[in-house]
């Protein structure tokens, strides 16, 4: 009879670099984030692809979750599950609400006749309102960026791109890159403030 596997040393290492990351953005560390987002971003949006099956979509989404765990990270547990069970429950939760407005927009080109009764399980116009107005202001939210500091975030967040690799494809340095990452995170931070509640 086989035995069950063992978690690996790696992954417990791992995990616990996950884990004092989090408190590290508890306690207001943005480098903290960046760190979190390039060993973490390309696991996350392989789950959101999946279940919206559209990559702007997804890339999209995937601003929403980083942001929603920058602002949750102080709601941490480590005692009710792993950092990366944490992460792909908010990645899982935030496309299947992208999904459920998707949906809703779809609906809504439809004629009236075709619509028939929403079912009980779809979202309630009051929700797919907020989630639109959601999308406004996170599109309005990178708009008040530097070009600069938006071509970076970009690149990391929908191109899924290390800061080194945005260095590079660039031709800047490394240093550059991560201060623009950082300002232009913290603008965000600011414009998306008023979503604090919402998540």
């Amino acid at each position: 009879m086989l035995g069950l596997p063992q978690e690996s040393p790696g992954l417990r290492i791992r995990d616990e670099d996950w884990t004092a990351l989090i408190k590290q953005m508890a306690d207001g560390d943005q480098s903290a984030l960046e760190r979190l987002y390039d060993t973490t971003s390309r696991l996350v949006f392989g789950l959101v692809l999946r279940i919206l099956t559209d990559r702007a979509t997804a890339e999209e989404v995937l601003l929403d979750v980083y942001s929603q765990v920058w602002r949750q990270a102080t709601l941490y547990d480590r005692s009710r599950g792993a950092p990366l069970a944490w992460l792909m429950t908010i990645a899982r939760s935030r496309a299947i609400d992208r999904l459920r407005s998707g949906r809703l927009e779809q609906q809504s080109k439809e004629p009236l006749e075709a619509v028939g009764e929403l079912s009980a399980g779809t979202s309630s116009p009051e929700e797919a309102a907020s989630i639109s107005e959601r999308r406004l202001l996170v599109r309005s939210a990178l708009e008040t960026l530097s070009p600069e500091q938006r071509e970076v975030i970009e690149l990391a967040y929908y191109g899924g791109l290390s800061h080194s690799e945005i260095a590079s494809r660039l031709g800047q340095p490394l240093g550059t890159v991560k201060t623009r990452t950082r300002l232009g995170m913290i603008k965000l931070r600011e414009a998306l403030h008023p979503l604090g509640g919402q998540a």
